[in-house]
């Protein structure tokens, strides 16, 4: 090898190393399996008060399918998925409001101004609502672009 191919190499390598290939874009609704936001039903959310396991009546909708816990819920959401979906496509919303990704649980949940905010844990909820608007600010700065 010539001294001048040596040298190449070696000044390249750092830039090769730190090259990666391009991911994949992440899903624009957090899922697991195709099924969103772990099977829950959104709109258990607004009706119920919490969360409520979807059953076998389902929903495809932007790339994944949604859970219901009876068909009146799949309906209501079939008619305005705008109004029960939640923010951020189901990831963590503190998450989002910090600049990254992350899944969350059915527990973790809160409606904002008839918007539903899911986190990753109960830690992450009281984080989130020490700031509501703000994080919804900030998630929405970052919103879409963390998806990758």
């Amino acid at each position: 090898m010539h001294r001048r191919t040596f040298t190449a190499l070696t000044l390249a390598a750092p830039a090769l190393w730190l090259a990666r290939p391009a991911l994949a874009r992440e899903p624009e609704i957090y899922q697991e399996g195709g099924i969103a936001i772990d099977g829950s039903d959104p709109v258990g959310y607004f009706t119920n008060g919490g969360p409520v396991p979807g059953g076998d009546t389902t929903v495809e909708y932007k790339g994944a399918t949604w859970r219901f816990a009876d068909q009146s819920s799949a309906d209501a959401f079939s008619a305005d998925p705008a109004a029960y979906e939640p923010a951020f496509g189901g990831y963590c919303a503190f998450a989002a409001s910090r600049g990254y990704l992350a899944p969350t649980t059915p527990e973790a949940w809160t409606i904002y101004e008839d918007k539903l905010y899911l986190n990753a844990n109960l830690r992450a909820r009281e984080l989130w609502l020490e700031d509501v608007p703000g994080n919804i600010a900030k998630g929405n700065a970052n919103w879409p672009g963390i998806l990758g």
